[in-house]
C-alpha cells in the first residue's frame, strides 16, 4: 500500500481536484484507492457528495487514536464511485490544537493507516494549504509527495516555501520521495505560464515537473458541483483525458522510485 500526500503551501492550487480525479484515473486502471480528506474545509468530501456532518469521520479517528482508544478505520470509510473515502468536517480544525500536547503527535495518522495496510493499492491524502499538524501527519505517513501548482507566481512562491519546510519534515520521515509538480489550470497561451514553468525547472530540475498537465476545463468544476469525479461526470472531457495522462505518468514515476 503506497501513501501519497497531495500538498502545497497555497490555496486554490488544485489539490482537491487532483486528489479526486487522480484516484479516479487510478481506479480506472484497476487500482484500489482510498481518499483521505485532511482539510477542515472538507472540500474533497463535499466534492464527492459527502456531508461534513457524517460521523464518524477522520477527525473522530484522530481524536480516539490520540487518546489511546483506537477505532477501526473501516467504521469511518464510505464508498463513492468505486473509491473509498475517509471524510472530513469543520471539527478537524480543532485537531491542530488538540494534537499539540499528544506524545508522538506526528505519527497519529500513520498509526491509523497502518491498520489498513494491504487493503489498498494507493491512499491519497488531500492536505490543508499550510504546514500545520495535519499536513505534518500526512507527510510523516506518506511514501510520496505530489504537488499541484498553478502557473502563477504566488503558486511558485508557495512551492518554494513548502519545499523548504519539507526538509524539516524529512527528519521524521527520511523515506519520503517527491514525485514532482503537476500543473493545474494550465494555459499554454499565457506568457506567464512559460515563465513559471521555466522557473520551476531552473530551481528544481526538469524531472521535477510532470509532462502531463491539467488544462483549464469547466467540466472539472461542474463535476465537483455535481459531487462526482470527472470520469463519472463526463468521460469525454479534456479534464478526463488530462487526468488519465497524469495517472499514467504517476504510475511510471512511482515504479521508478
Amino acid at each position: 500500500m503506497k501513501i501519497v500526500s497531495v500538498a502545497i503551501q497555497k490555496g486554490g492550487a488544485g489539490k482537491t481536484t487532483t486528489t479526486i480525479n487522480l484516484a479516479a484515473a487510478l481506479r480506472d486502471s484497476g487500482k484500489k484507492c482510498l481518499l483521505v480528506d485532511l482539510d477542515p474545509q472538507a472540500s474533497l468530501s463535499h466534492s464527492l457528495g459527502i456531508s461534513d456532518e457524517l460521523e464518524p469521520n477522520i477527525y473522530h479517528l484522530l481524536k480516539r487514536e490520540s487518546a489511546g482508544d483506537p477505532a477501526p478505520p473501516e467504521d469511518a470509510i464510505v464508498e463513492r464511485y468505486g473509491m473509498n473515502v475517509l471524510s472530513s468536517s469543520l471539527e478537524l480544525a480543532g485537531a491542530e490544537l488538540e494534537l499539540v500536547s499528544v506524545y508522538g503527535r506526528e505519527q497519529i495518522l500513520s498509526q491509523i493507516l497502518d491498520r489498513l495496510d494491504k487493503k489498498y493499492d494507493y491512499v491519497l491524502l488531500d492536505c490543508p494549504p499550510s504546514i500545520g499538524m495535519l499536513t505534518v501527519n500526512a507527510l510523516v505517513a506518506s511514501h510520496y509527495l505530489l504537488m499541484p501548482v498553478q502557473a502563477e507566481y504566488l503558486s511558485l512562491k508557495g512551492a518554494k516555501s513548502f519545499l523548504r519546510h519539507l526538509q524539516l519534515v524529512k527528519r521524521l520521515n527520511a523515506g519520503l520521495e517527491v514525485l514532482g509538480f503537476v500543473f493545474t489550470r494550465f494555459d499554454a497561451r499565457k506568457t506567464m505560464t512559460g515563465e513559471v514553468e521555466a522557473c520551476l525547472k531552473d530551481d528544481f530540475g526538469d524531472e521535477m515537473v510532470f509532462e502531463a498537465r491539467i488544462r483549464n476545463n469547466i467540466a472539472l468544476a461542474k463535476a465537483q458541483q455535481a459531487g462526482m469525479d470527472i470520469y463519472s461526470f463526463q468521460k469525454s472531457s479534456n479534464g478526463a483525458a488530462d487526468y488519465y495522462e497524469v495517472g499514467q505518468e504517476f504510475l511510471r514515476r512511482v515504479s521508478e522510485k
